[in-house]
């Protein structure tokens, strides 16, 4: 069996580094070690955990430069981006964990009635690629502050950054508190499978799945954020200019690698020709390249494989009578240039499952009616996002998602949660609800 997991960087092909494919007996004995952990780390109360973890990611300031530039050479993104999230996630360690023990204070209810945030035993957190360090920071540190030690898998794609960060932090936190296995998905069944008590998942709908699936024999206590085909619906009276900024903005960030990237825009026909030549004419200014060329938007697509499926979706298009303002199908790995659809239709694979990169894929619609019943006609429901005036709020309120913004993005403000609706979430994390779903709550009456 092989047992050394390599990472190479997506633009070159050059190997970066390599670690160890945790064993099946590796995976037991870290679970059996974080089990053993957990009365010590328990015992030190919500205040004695915030004093760790706001000293161990303190800890991780000094490393900042080196942390973004690994994440840029495993997955691509340029060094601004990496630089962005390393300093976020870092600096977002400390207010997630002051966040998460207000909201896991006990409280009275009732007079005589207690409501207690306990620990849940041993998480197992499992993230993506394409944010190796914000995702995982997200559910590893409430996960933490709620008392639960963690056993952390990362993506195959980025374990260098994780092996670093993990090794940062553990110089602060006790022993066995946080560990981290590396490998594929059979790695990630076997953490599934064995003696953990919850499991915080950021990745795809189809993995998603698979691990409730594994869960139930248990009755596991998940935290799952399963992506999105996030639609955007552009109304008559929009401002264009401001729409087709966000659109393009949207669709090429992190390369389109982004889990709430706008994917499927529905434009009233009586300003569709407008907003494409809008459209065309920003996404005509990006620039795709390595991590470390000055002036690049776009970085390289991680893999083969997601090259290829992207490549599939855009030749898709074609074949079924898109129109290609932009770009097309006729590019070579690792890198998509930007990319513009036009007159996409319900029937093109753009339009029902996620594409995962650099392409703005518009279509035109008769009436509001028709816009709202295509943006919900999916299983995802993660973002959605309306431009206009009058009736964009009566739209918003029809939209079938767990994050819905007008005239902006999505994500809300202060600590909203992030969270989606249908098969693109099970449960939430992020603000304190979201927090309160890694302990086990208690009511004590007396």
């Amino acid at each position: 069996m092989k047992n050394i997991l390599t990472s190479y960087d997506p633009g070159t092909g050059e190997r970066i580094g390599e670690v160890k494919i945790s064993t099946p007996d590796q995976i037991r004995k870290k679970v059996t070690l974080a089990h053993g952990a957990a009365p010590a780390w328990r015992n030190l109360g919500l205040n004695g955990r915030l004093a760790l973890l706001e000293k161990a990611w303190a800890g991780a300031e000094p490393h900042i430069p080196e942390l973004a530039e690994l994440i840029s050479r495993e997955m691509g993104k340029d060094i601004q981006r990496s630089s962005g999230e390393a300093s976020g996630s870092v600096h977002g360690g400390s207010y997630i964990a002051k966040e998460a023990w207000d909201a896991l204070q006990s409280k009275s209810v009732g007079g005589r009635t207690t409501i207690e945030y306990k620990p849940l035993g041993v998480a197992a957190v499992i993230s993506p690629w394409n944010y190796p360090l914000a995702m995982a920071n997200n559910l590893i540190v409430p996960a933490l502050m709620a008392g639960n030690p963690v056993v952390f898998k990362p993506s195959e794609e980025t374990p260098l950054v994780a092996d670093l960060f993990v090794e940062i932090l553990n110089r602060v936190l006790p022993q066995h508190v946080l560990q981290v296995v590396h490998g594929t998905a059979e790695q990630g069944r076997a953490l599934v499978e064995d003696r953990v008590n919850l499991i915080a998942f950021t990745g795809s709908q189809a993995v998603g799945k698979e691990i409730m699936a594994r869960a139930a024999s248990q009755v596991k206590r998940l935290v799952m954020e399963l992506g999105g085909n996030d639609p955007m619906i552009v109304l008559s009276d929009a401002d264009i200019g401001s729409a087709a900024g966000f659109a393009v903005a949207s669709a090429f960030e992190n390369a389109g690698q982004m889990c709430t990237s706008t994917e499927r825009i529905y434009v009233d026909e009586q300003i569709a020709d407008q907003f494409e030549a809008q459209v065309t004419a920003i996404a005509s200014r990006y620039k795709t390249g390595p991590w470390n060329m000055q002036g690049v938007n776009i970085g390289p697509i991680v893999n083969k494989k997601q090259h290829a499926m992207i490549i599939h979706h855009i030749r898709d298009a074609e074949t079924k009578g898109a129109r290609v303002l932009l770009g097309g199908s006729d590019q070579t790995a690792p890198y998509i240039q930007p990319t513009v659809i036009a007159d996409m239709t319900p029937d093109m694979t753009m339009e029902q499952d996620e594409t995962f990169g650099p392409v703005v894929a518009i279509g035109k619609f008769k009436t509001v009616d028709e816009a709202v019943e295509r943006a919900n006609d999916s299983p995802y429901g993660l973002g959605a996002v309306v431009f206009g005036q009058k009736q964009a709020q009566a739209v918003a309120e029809q939209l079938e998602a767990g994050m819905i913004g007008i005239n902006q993005g999505v994500g809300g403000g202060g600590n909203a949660p992030w969270v989606g609706a249908k098969q693109s979430g099970f449960g939430f994390h992020g603000s304190p609800d979201g927090h309160r779903q890694f302990a086990q709550v208690r009511v004590i009456s007396s």
